[in-house]
């Protein structure tokens, strides 16, 4: 089960932190990965790290986000900085043993979703 936490409306050029809390299964064993969605849009990627550590980034994001885990504590983090209006979406985090990309269709295993709005 995955708990997403730690959205809000922010402005543009602000910081905000995600937080994605894991329980159930080995959560050093899981790849995780954040995606959003905005409003008639498909969901996409924007981030994810391998169960080693590596970190893959959506290119839009890149230099601006930073994932994280904590495997003490079963948790996942996005850092977002430089926050910009089109990054308001809701975020989503989502975990899985096997696959590693940024297809959403890979993961088997979705929070609920965090609303980001970023203010102009």
């Amino acid at each position: 089960q995955l708990q997403a936490s730690g959205g809000g409306l922010v402005q543009a050029g602000g910081p905000l932190r995600l937080s994605c809390a894991a329980s159930g299964g080995t959560f050093s064993n899981y790849n995780m990965g954040w995606f959003r969605q905005a409003p008639g849009k498909e969901r996409e990627f924007v981030a994810a790290i391998w169960s080693g550590g590596s970190e893959y980034y959506a290119y839009s994001v890149k230099g601006r986000f930073t994932i994280s885990r904590d495997n003490a504590k079963n948790t996942v983090y996005l850092q977002m900085n430089s926050l910009k209006p089109e990054d308001t979406a809701v975020y989503y985090c989502a975990a899985d043993t096997d696959f590693y990309g940024s297809r959403p269709g890979g993961y088997d295993y979705w929070g609920q979703g965090t609303q980001v709005t970023v203010s102009s």
